[in-house]
């Protein structure tokens, strides 16, 4: 594994990883104002769902960047193409790093204070989750290798706001109204399309690509052949919950319906 790189990522990594903790710093302070300024039910919520409030705001906006910048790096922009000449494993760019070292930034933000407040804020399997994210763009990021396919992962993120929304609905007691059911409908599509189907893609290319796959240095390798398919699985067993989350909601609209017409 090739660990020397040049001046121009010495200064770019660290100064995306401090980019992406001082953007959770920032919009943490932005959400928290806001919040409060626009949103009745901010005032009444505990000192946790607070936190907990404004957790969500960096989180959403991280998602945000994240799949964009990933869906143009994979989709648009041709870096990954299969009809430019060169291996797809060891194409990278500017933004890939600038992309990952942000990312790093949110999940170290977020770790830290997941663990400050344990469990408060996501169980063992969001320790889980961040832990795997981070090694394995660490991993891409050190090495310029498999850009595609932590960009792939990271567009997974597209899902976030979805969840997050579900979130601030609920604590803001709006289980009942229609945006709630429209959410939930968009999360479960989001979460098939995004955290299922492309992970079956994902596996796909790996399969058709393995000659460059294997050709990584041994830690990359095993990682590709590891922290995707955790993160597989643990994608299916929460749209598993979505899925019965969902059948639920739509069963007391049915028996609501019924019961309306009733009387």
């Amino acid at each position: 594994m090739d660990w020397n790189y040049g001046p121009e990522e010495q200064v770019l990594w660290p100064a995306s990883v401090l980019a992406g903790v001082l953007m959770c710093a920032a919009v943490y302070e932005v959400t928290k104002k806001v919040s409060s300024s626009c949103f009745k039910c901010y005032d009444g919520l505990s000192p946790m769902q607070k936190l907990q409030w404004n957790n969500r705001g960096f989180s959403t906006v991280h998602a945000l960047v994240a799949a964009a910048v990933s869906f143009y790096l994979v989709m648009i922009s041709g870096l990954f193409s299969e009809d430019v000449n060169g291996i797809i494993i060891d194409r990278k760019s500017w933004l890939s790093d600038s992309m990952f070292g942000v990312s790093i930034g949110y999940f170290f933000t977020d770790l830290g204070m997941i663990l400050w407040h344990f469990p408060s804020l996501g169980g063992k399997e969001f320790l889980l989750h961040h832990g795997l994210s981070m090694y394995a763009i660490c991993l891409a990021l050190f090495s310029g290798k498999a850009h595609m396919y932590i960009l792939m992962v990271l567009f997974t993120e597209a899902t976030t706001p979805f969840v997050n929304l579900r979130w601030y609905l609920e604590v803001a007691g709006q289980k009942d109204h229609n945006l709630y059911l429209y959410n939930g409908l968009a999360m479960f599509v989001g979460w098939l399309i995004a955290r299922i189907i492309l992970f079956v893609y994902f596996f796909t290319h790996v399969y058709s690509h393995y000659d460059q796959v294997k050709s990584i240095f041994a830690l990359g390798f095993y990682g590709i052949m590891t922290v995707p398919p955790t993160l597989a699985v643990m994608n299916v067993f929460w749209f598993w919950k979505i899925c019965r989350g969902m059948v639920r909601t739509l069963s007391k609209m049915k028996k609501h319906t019924a019961n309306g017409k009733t009387d």
